[in-house]
């Protein structure tokens, strides 16, 4: 394929920023599965075993994005937000059929594999957005992931929200608004969303990202105090309408970066670039005419550099040119240059983040899975509310960790890993409090775990690309994503629906009540999470050198230049 055309200027990429947020709001369609899970259960006459495989199934598509990996290197952005679109009317369209009964006697094998393609349409909006917007802003890419990945977690409260006021808490409705909805939005912004010249790291950059995370905090409160309202107070179809649509406002307010931009310009004469920025390391290398270090001499920015290239040179071109003296022989690459996916399996450092990664989320996802029948076996009427309160604390975990990991590895070098570390400990506390299932506990837990499966999501997304290069960053940052719906499969439909359904069975009902529900899958969650954060300390005295040689500088800068 040709090379991709990149969209010059200073506001393109900010346009892009605030497209990429409705996709990203789309993108967590997923975190409805808990919704719409109970209408499955009675509707359709399942098992909680049976539901929980469909949790599984739901986690599946959602995280096996290597196809979108490879996609993003080989094709336009819109391309890979087309076949989302197609992905999502297509399996939450055959859901809808179900559960509203227009078609009876679907197949539970036919609903598995359409949740799956459903689900799946997350993978393909996601990496879409999150690898172009991370190419377009290669110079704070902790913020940049904590910033999309933190709307991906709050999409869950911004649904929940619409679930209780247009979609008048109807499970068909919620699912024909996705089957519909969501491919309408996403088509609407598909074209905003394309490759930018890099954007420069002055002054006014961390401005409007503070902007962004700001409105984005003010967003989260807002969705918790109406999710809190609504529960608590019956509210006319107008007033409910009319707080539906500061929702809307708030998820537009990125927009006034751009706009900004346009009426307000910036003197570039005004502009101090950073150290370490692109306009300063283009200086460094007397080159006045390049100031995008992704162009510069060393092998990770020639890399870099190419970006939108997905022509490659054969095997056979490579060893003839070596033969002929024309190129030096490629060495592996040193952590903190690009990889490619065989590159990245060989080393140790890939296979102790997949682990740490599948360890934290992966029990993390049990619990979200199995939100709403752990809310009624703890006695909670409304579990709406409990999922709001994971959804906000997921979305607090996601920003946090893109601002707090990337201010302290730019003033102190501290790898991003240490905050996973941190997260998992956590977590232990956080398992122990629901198995023990004192008063008062319940929603303490649930922010706890909600903000530690937020860091641990929204970490790994920048410590992939900072070890391992953002030229085939799509394809391993999918496979780490991977982590989530294995950990799915092992603990919530394995583990944890076998000790509900057997607790079930004592109790002579199909819904457990009480406990003891969970409480050994707590338990074991704990122990896990235990291992995990042993696990994230060794890999963090690993990598401890490679943020050393690219923050020494206080911001991000290119390895050295080699013969890779």
């Amino acid at each position: 394929m040709p090379k991709l055309k990149l969209k010059a200027g200073s506001r393109p990429p900010w346009v892009g920023l605030a497209a990429a947020i409705w996709v990203e709001i789309s993108a967590g369609n997923a975190y409805n599965f808990p919704l719409y899970s109970s209408a499955l259960k009675s509707v359709l006459g399942f098992s909680q075993q049976q539901v929980t495989m469909l949790g599984v199934a739901n986690d599946i598509g959602e995280s096996f994005g290597l196809l979108p990996g490879i996609a993003c290197n080989k094709f336009p952005p819109w391309v890979v937000l087309l076949v989302g679109v197609f992905a999502c009317f297509l399996g939450y369209g055959v859901i809808w059929l179900a559960v509203s009964q227009t078609i009876n006697a679907l197949p539970y094998w036919v609903l598995w594999i359409a949740l799956v393609v459903a689900a799946n349409s997350n993978a393909w909006f996601g990496t879409a957005v999150l690898v172009t917007n991370m190419r377009n802003f290669p110079l704070s890419r902790g913020t940049v992931s904590g910033i999309l990945k933190g709307y991906v977690g709050i999409s869950a409260a911004v649904y929940t929200v619409l679930y209780c006021t247009l979609l008048e808490q109807s499970a068909p409705k919620l699912l024909l608004f996705l089957t519909l909805g969501l491919p309408v939005i996403c088509l609407v912004m598909m074209y905003f969303i394309r490759p930018c010249t890099p954007s420069e790291e002055d002054s006014s950059v961390h401005v409007h990202f503070v902007f962004t995370q700001a409105a984005s905090v003010l967003l989260s409160i807002y969705l918790l105090t109406l999710t809190v309202i609504y529960d608590t107070v019956s509210l006319s179809d107008a007033v409910s309408y009319i707080l539906l649509a500061i929702v809307v406002i708030f998820l537009f307010s990125p927009l006034g970066i751009p706009v900004k931009m346009t009426f307000f310009p910036a003197n570039a004469e005004t502009l101090t670039p950073l150290a370490g920025s692109t306009e300063h390391l283009a200086k460094r290398e007397g080159d006045s005419t390049q100031a995008d270090p992704l162009l510069s001499p060393s092998s990770s920015a020639s890399n870099l550099g190419s970006f939108f290239e997905s022509e490659y040179v054969s095997d056979v071109e490579t060893l003839l040119a070596v033969g002929e003296g024309a190129v030096k022989k490629k060495r592996r690459p040193r952590r903190g240059e690009d990889f490619n996916l065989h590159e990245a399996f060989i080393k140790a450092d890939f296979w102790l983040l997949w682990i740490v990664y599948f360890l934290g989320v992966g029990s993390g996802v049990t619990v979200l899975n199995n939100l709403a029948q752990i809310g009624v076996a703890f006695g909670v009427d409304d579990t709406t509310i409990l999922l709001s309160l994971f959804s906000f604390c997921n979305f607090v975990g996601r920003l946090g960790s893109g601002a707090l990991s990337e201010h302290f590895v730019r003033t102190r070098t501290v790898p991003r890993t240490l905050w996973m570390t941190c997260t998992l400990i956590v977590m232990v506390l956080a398992f122990v409090l629901f198995a023990l299932a004192l008063s008062g506990t319940l929603y303490v837990s649930t922010a706890l775990l909600g903000v530690c499966y937020g860091f641990q999501y929204s970490l790994m997304v920048p410590t992939t690309s900072e070890l391992f290069g953002l030229r085939h960053f799509g394809i391993i940052y999918n496979f780490m994503l991977l982590g989530n719906p294995v950990g799915a499969l092992l603990f919530s439909g394995l583990l944890a629906g076998y000790v509900y359904d057997a607790e079930a069975a004592k109790q002579g009902s199909s819904t457990c009540l009480g406990p003891e529900c969970f409480r050994l899958t707590f338990f074991f969650l704990a122990g896990i999470c235990g291992l995990g954060s042993i696990l994230s300390i060794f890999l963090t005295i690993r990598i401890r050198p490679v943020y050393q040689m690219l923050y020494s500088s206080g911001s991000f800068r290119l390895p050295q230049a080699s013969d890779h």
